[in-house]
């Protein structure tokens, strides 16, 4: 800018002919400067987590309660499927039992048959028969 836009004359004569401008403050004044300390909120109150975290723990006590329901309700079936097939794997197992009996009593027979009074199958101890634990059979009761 030139100085007749800025002084409203040409040319500068002397510092001193100069008009005096001062800064002042606008009309109204300044706006006023915010020193105090304003936090915004930035987030959920603590009791909105507490509520939350609340509700995630119901929902899960929840879903263990349904996993509990389910898992009694399929083994209460296996074992009633178990209860159902123990007589018929007792049976097998009694086939089995018996025909290694007569198998072991053939054998005792041949071993035995030049001895006199001697009777196969029958027990040399005087004790109860029990008969055999077979491991693998489902335990029912």
């Amino acid at each position: 800018m030139t100085e007749h836009t800025v002084r409203g004359m040409k040319g500068m004569k002397s510092v001193m002919d100069l008009p005096v401008m001062q800064d002042s403050p606008p009309p109204g004044g300044y706006p006023s400067v915010r020193y105090a300390r304003r936090i915004p909120s930035t987030g959920p109150t603590g009791l909105a987590f507490f509520g939350a975290y609340l509700g995630a723990m119901a929902y899960g006590f929840y879903q263990i309660g349904q996993g509990n329901h389910r898992r009694r309700g399929e083994k209460e079936e296996k074992l009633t499927a178990r209860a159902v097939l123990v007589p018929f794997l007792q049976a097998e197992e009694d086939r089995r039992y018996h025909r290694a009996w007569k198998e072991r009593t053939a054998v005792e027979d041949k071993i035995m048959e030049g001895v006199a009074g001697w009777k196969s199958g029958e027990n040399v101890y005087s004790s109860t028969w029990l008969p055999p634990h077979n491991t693998l059979r489902p335990r029912i009761i």
